[in-house]
């Protein structure tokens, strides 16, 4: 397990997400970043919106899987990295178009 993956668990039991929840924020963020390559504290805004489309697009899901992933997204960049310095810039910000 990754430090940063161990980060969130923790960040989500200590915020009382429901298990169902923390699971499906661990796969959403997990796919993510296998489709990338690479660690989310690698990716940026850009990559954030591809998978989106490539969600919406290429895998057909649904808007509510949609709705998940981006939570997941918008978790590990607002709470995640930003609790433990890594990000200065979250990708996922309400005001942003792609990211809701």
């Amino acid at each position: 397990m990754t430090p940063l993956r161990r980060r969130m668990i923790e960040d989500m039991r200590v915020r009382s997400l429901a298990a169902n929840t923390q699971r499906a924020y661990l796969q959403q963020v997990s796919a993510f970043a296998q489709h990338f390559g690479r660690s989310p504290e690698l990716l940026d805004l850009e990559e954030v919106h591809a998978w989106q489309v490539h969600l919406i697009e290429v895998q057909r899901r649904s808007s509510s899987t949609l709705v998940v992933a981006t939570a997941a997204l918008r978790f590990l960049y607002n709470v995640t990295l930003n609790a433990i310095g890594q990000s200065t810039r979250s990708p996922c910000r309400r005001h942003r178009a792609s990211c809701r």
